[in-house]
């Protein structure tokens, strides 16, 4: 969807470690081999995560996310959980060989489960169950549904709703993500999105990007799915957060366990709030971001929103050593 960018991390030495993020990121950031290099470097962290996750789903999860085809990850029954173990397989090596230990945990849309996995809200395999029935509802609808999603850049999010109000002759166009100030996501019906799409290049928009997608997510069209999906949250076990979880539908902290299960609920048909999540995190003293999993999407938008933030990402392997070490230098200068 965008470009990403990163900062170095600070200067070692420079006192007490900066209040930290992680940052969870969801479906669109998968690739081609995205945990070849976890599972080959660290066999027993995030080896031990992604067999796990083999077994709670009976799915080849490690085989898909080691040497699978790009059109098998592309299918969202696939996708989303493929992308979260992936994330709780980095999240496992980060913790086991640098303590990390972020002040605060978000994740975009399909990343708030690894969140709150991060934050003992939920553990790993109800995380896991969760995400296949979601991916295999959410697919469910795109076969059903002709929809579609775009990315308009360059114009107000404001703006953007309006044209969606506009095109409701053509069917449903609603924002799904709030994601920057002149970046937001709007899916629905494909006639009423590509009215959207039309009338925002005329507006003054930069560019339009459609999203590669199997189904309009995080609009009302999703709403029949809620019933299957609510029973399927019922049926797993939510704690309250042992550290401050902000949710990606509302922007702010979550209360108890209890509301990360509503907000689950929720999350299908509302809008991802990502711009309101760095702001509250920002509010919150928050001064450096991890993007915990594959891709570097959310690293560009806390790059573009905090510029002198601390931004890393785990993208991959050199990434990944260059976090150990950098977190496993702070911990020694701060203990000196």
């Amino acid at each position: 969807m965008t470009a990403a960018s990163e900062a170095g991390p600070a200067p070692a030495g420079t006192g007490a470690p900066q209040p930290v993020m992680a940052m969870f990121p969801g479906q669109g950031s998968q690739r081609a081999g995205m945990a070849a290099h976890l599972v080959r470097d660290h066999p027993r962290t995030a080896g031990r995560v992604m067999a796990e996750a083999d077994e709670a789903l009976g799915l080849a999860l490690t085989r898909l996310c080691t040497t699978g085809e790009t059109a098998e990850l592309g299918r969202t029954e696939i996708t989303q959980p493929a992308i979260l173990a992936t994330s709780l397989a980095v999240l496992e090596v980060l913790r086991a060989e640098a303590g990390f230990t972020p002040s605060a945990v978000a994740g975009h849309s399909l990343g708030e489960y690894a969140a709150l996995v991060a934050a003992g809200v939920l553990g790993r395999a109800d995380a896991l169950r969760l995400v296949r029935v979601r991916g295999e509802l959410m697919a469910g609808v795109g076969r059903t549904v002709a929809g579609a999603m775009v990315a308009v850049l360059g114009l107000p999010s404001a703006r953007v709703a309006e044209l969606c109000a506009d095109a409701a002759a053509d069917g449903v166009a609603e924002v799904a993500n709030f994601n920057e100030s002149d970046q937001t996501v709007v899916s629905g019906h494909r006639p009423a999105v590509d009215r959207v799409a039309r009338r925002a290049l005329d507006a003054g928009a930069d560019r339009v990007a459609r999203l590669d997608v199997s189904a309009p997510f995080h609009c009302s069209l999703m709403n029949g799915i809620s019933e299957d999906f609510g029973a399927a949250l019922d049926g797993a076990a939510f704690a309250d957060p042992r550290t401050t979880v902000l949710s990606s539908v509302t922007g702010t902290a979550l209360r108890d366990g209890a509301e990360a299960r509503a907000l689950l609920g929720r999350q299908l048909a509302g809008p991802v709030r990502w711009r309101g999540v760095l702001e509250a995190a920002h509010a919150a003293g928050v001064t450096a971001y991890v993007e915990v999993g594959p891709g570097r999407v959310l690293s560009g938008f806390a790059n573009r929103a905090f510029p002198g933030s601390t931004v890393r990402s785990t993208n991959d392997a050199r990434r990944v050593s260059a976090l150990i070490r950098d977190l496993n230098d702070d911990e020694r200068s701060t203990n000196r």
